[in-house]
């Protein structure tokens, strides 16, 4: 066994596909790795289903999860590089993957992942993956970064382990506290501040004013554009997370996939504490139209997620209005 689930109560089918799942990953995180020693994983092939980019590492990761998925009860699998459901076999389960989230990085030596989510199958693939997020039994991913680590939640609280490179197991860690809410740190890629709606602006514009704005502190602003690493740093200090849609075509709906990326981060932040969001819903109450629906995005740290959804209401209320009051 690859991976520590000692403690867990988890149904056998489940704990076969997450070992499975924890060997792909222990082997992607050799390969990125040696990168560049016998081939260059970053070199383009092609645009995936959802008209972006594909590295070869997209490519070499999503046949690899699939290839170790063949045979498990894993009925019904989706990925981000793949046009179409695929069905693996008979089972009760239902697997959505991002095979290698922030690929764009892989070339500049910063953190990148996978992301997952897995659903109990239903009568076709189409009504596996279009429900409501909350209908999820598990959601993880996997940063590939100076440690290799896994990160899921089964609905009572969020796991995590790390690779131990000289095991190749992943070593059951402390689950994780609940998000820090006393933070200073938030995640926008302030480029497309000219595109955002003018909630959003008047948000971020409120934070860098700073200690003569209107929230009297002054703030960070982080951005690595890569979806695990922003959630693992959020889990461990606090912050929030910001991918709204904008005003260019074909950011309307943001760029980010509800199935692939945004369902099981929302259930990683909620079962930790914080709120995830599209700006004003949650996340794991909506149900996607297609399978690579898209959707603005906001997690992190409740109260600040909620004065965001306020600032949609009300901007100059939400400035000064203190976090506390913010809470249900």
């Amino acid at each position: 066994m690859s991976l520590d689930l000692d403690g867990l109560a988890l149904a056998p089918e489940l704990a076969d596909v997450m070992q499975r799942l924890s060997i792909v990953g222990a082997r992607l995180q050799r390969l990125i790795a040696r990168n560049g020693i016998e081939q260059d994983l970053s070199a383009a092939r092609g645009t995936n289903a959802g008209g972006d980019g594909q590295k070869a590492l997209d490519v070499m990761a999503d046949a690899a999860y699939m290839e170790a998925l063949k045979g498990s009860a894993v009925a019904f699998y989706a990925s981000e590089e793949e046009d179409e459901i695929l069905t693996l076999g008979p089972g009760t389960l239902a697997l959505a993957v991002d095979p290698l989230d922030g690929s764009s990085n892989i070339d500049v030596n910063v953190s990148i992942g996978t992301i997952f989510s897995i659903f109990p199958a239903a009568a076709t693939p189409e009504a596996s993956f279009l429900r409501p997020a909350r209908e999820q039994i598990a959601g993880g991913y996997m940063i590939f970064g100076p440690q290799c680590a896994l990160v899921a939640t089964f609905g009572d609280g969020v796991h995590h382990w790390i690779l131990d490179p000289d095991t190749g197991r992943f070593e059951r860690q402390p689950d994780f506290a609940p998000i820090p809410k006393d933070t200073s740190e938030f995640a926008i890629n302030a480029s497309n501040k000219r595109h955002w709606p003018a909630p959003i602006r008047a948000y971020v514009d409120d934070l860098i004013a700073g200690e003569e704005g209107p929230r009297g502190r002054n703030f960070n602003m982080r951005w690595i554009a890569s979806l695990v690493a922003e959630t693992h740093r959020i889990l461990r200090r606090g912050g929030v997370f910001l991918y709204p849609g904008d005003s260019r075509k074909g950011y309307e709906r943001g760029r980010l996939r509800h199935i692939y990326e945004c369902a099981p981060i929302a259930f990683i932040i909620e079962q930790a504490g914080g709120k995830a969001t599209d700006g004003v819903h949650p996340i794991l109450d909506q149900s996607p139209d297609r399978l690579h629906a898209r959707t603005p995005f906001v997690f992190g740290t409740a109260p600040k997620v909620k004065r965001i959804a306020h600032y949609h209401e009300s901007p100059e209320i939400a400035a000064v209005t203190p976090d506390e009051h913010l809470m249900p």
